[in-house]
């Protein structure tokens, strides 16, 4: 065999053998998966329980268990990282530590998710077809959480709301000092004379909501070009708690909260384009401890990445 053959073969033979013992190697290279103690597991009856067990807490609890084809590498290292940012998001194994409407709220989140078919998703649940949730199953989550049956309200009552409602109406013009959301996203007074492009409510809270748009969402409504929206688009969701009279009406009852997305594609590249804020009752207290009550919105929009992250069609001919 001539030398130069000769020495191109052994070239290979050693490139061979050096991956063949990286390749060993990192069959060792295996981070942690700990199943930490259970502190606060969701208490919830039997049939809600046995569903998120099977389809949720294999991510989303401190009882993981792997599969045999979870455990080799590098597949090991996907479910380590999912695992790990699951728990991050929602832990079943410590839900139950959290403040009653901050749990319901986690909770209406991951039922949206399963209804949008985001979760399980759809890659572990071709590996994992025991998660899948069927539709009989998701009206049972739907169901636990909704709440009890309400009351109508007392004329008084109604009457209260409704002059807070006028109130809200014609204070559009009136100048009020409002924080800044915790990530630095100023208060938008003006959203009161932006044009209601859809409307939307939540069964778990009772909540009834109008979203409004400023110009540049109306005009890109009209121009149907709203995927991706344009910079410069921003909404705002006004909600309002449900308030039933004794005919079965339903009014605006108290003013619940205002939030806004604005769009951004390089401001906020980091959460998807979008600016998150939100204010919380007539006081206009702003929502979130720090700005990393970001990642709730983000976790929330996720699964709607098909539509620019945005939840609510627009109703057409706003103009």
């Amino acid at each position: 065999m001539p030398s130069g053959v000769q020495s191109r073969w052994k070239t290979i033979a050693r490139v061979v053998a050096i991956l063949g013992v990286a390749f060993v190697g990192i069959k060792f290279i295996r981070p942690a998966l700990p199943n930490p103690p259970v502190t606060a597991d969701l208490q919830a009856p039997a049939d809600v329980k046995q569903i998120v067990r099977t389809s949720c807490y294999n991510c989303h609890s401190n009882q993981t268990v792997l599969s045999w084809f979870d455990q080799p590498v590098p597949a090991y290292w996907l479910v380590v990282r999912d695992v790990r940012e699951g728990r991050a998001h929602l832990n079943f194994s410590e839900i139950d530590k959290l403040p009653a409407a901050q749990r319901q709220g986690i909770l209406f989140e991951a039922v949206s998710q399963i209804e949008l078919g985001a979760m399980p998703p759809p890659a572990y649940k071709r590996l994992h077809p025991e998660s899948v949730i069927t539709g009989e199953q998701l009206a049972v989550l739907k169901s636990y959480l909704a709440p009890p049956a309400q009351p109508a309200a007392t004329a008084a009552e109604i009457g209260v709301a409704d002059a807070q409602y006028d109130k809200w109406i014609q204070s559009g013009n009136v100048n009020q000092t409002v924080a800044p959301a915790p990530n630095g996203i100023a208060f938008l007074p003006e959203y009161k004379d932006w044009k209601a492009i859809s409307s939307t409510d939540r069964f778990d809270n009772r909540t009834m909501r109008v979203i409004l748009g400023n110009d540049v969402a109306v005009q890109a409504i009209a121009n149907n070009h709203i995927n991706p929206w344009p910079d410069g688009t921003a909404f705002a969701k006004v909600a309002w708690f449900q308030q039933p009279d004794d005919k079965g009406l339903v009014h605006t009852g108290p003013f619940f909260q205002v939030e806004f997305m604005i769009r951004d594609s390089q401001k906020y590249a980091e959460t998807k384009g979008w600016g998150w804020a939100r204010w919380r009752g007539a006081d206009l207290k702003p929502y979130g401890k720090d700005a990393t009550f970001t990642n709730e919105c983000v976790g929330c929009h996720i699964p709607l990445a098909s539509t620019n992250y945005v939840f609510t069609s627009p109703i057409r001919g706003q103009q």
